[in-house]
């Protein structure tokens, strides 16, 4: 499929991002055992009921190996909004993880689950009922990202200035975030305020990854705009 200039460069950036991750986990006997899934998608979308209210489009312009995160937020459509997420990234090649509601992850069928910070606490048991499932797991700072235990990868933000929920929270920088990628005991993923300019200054930061919101729909959009 044809992408948008920006969502061709975010794309080529975390690919770059996973292959240098990946090549120093092979150098280093504790890094390497965390990388049991090395199908890890390199770029996540998260949707967001506000800065996404169709996420659905988004899904269909994603290509084939990225993941896309739908976190519902308890809307009352979430079976219907997960299902047909569900059809379209099965149809694209695309990972779809389920925000915390591991329920709802089981009733479409999803990849996996990503838990919000103040849940990681329930990855052990879900890693044992569902070895299958990718589990990531949100962390807001250094300390948390280093002590995360029994996920598939963390996802660390904000990274940059970032909108939403995250607009108030200063962004932890590069430097964090590279001292997160060596601490941390799974692959880390970088979100919060990257665009395509931003995505490509991280490629030799040892995140395995990258994840957005804004600027990834934006991209990724059926009509992309620069914003």
């Amino acid at each position: 499929m044809i992408l948008s200039s920006d969502a061709r460069r975010l794309w080529n950036a975390a690919r770059q991002m996973k292959a240098h991750a990946l090549s120093r986990a092979a150098l280093d006997v504790r890094a390497s055992g965390a990388w049991r899934k090395a199908a890890l998608p390199p770029l996540l979308l998260f949707t967001d009921s506000e800065r996404l209210s169709r996420p659905w489009e988004v899904a269909s312009c994603l290509p084939a190996g990225a993941g896309l995160v739908y976190r519902a937020f308890g809307a009352p459509e979430s079976f219907e909004v997960a299902s047909r997420l569900r059809a379209i990234t099965r149809e694209r090649g695309v990972v779809l993880l389920i925000g915390q509601d591991a329920d709802l992850a089981d009733g479409v069928g999803a990849d996996g689950v990503h838990l919000p910070e103040r849940a990681l606490s329930a990855a052990y048991a879900l890693g044992g009922r569902r070895p299958d499932w990718l589990i990531t797991g949100a962390a807001h700072s250094l300390e948390a990202a280093a002590t995360a235990r029994d996920l598939d990868a963390v996802v660390l933000s904000p990274i940059f200035q970032a909108g939403g929920a995250s607009a108030t929270k200063p962004p932890l920088g590069l430097q964090r975030l590279v001292e997160a990628c060596r601490l941390s005991a799974a692959p880390v993923y970088a979100l919060g305020g990257i665009d395509a300019d931003a995505g490509e200054s991280l490629i030799d930061s040892g995140a395995c990854g990258m994840a957005g919101i804004g600027a990834f729909a934006r991209a990724f959009s059926p009509n992309p705009v620069r914003i």
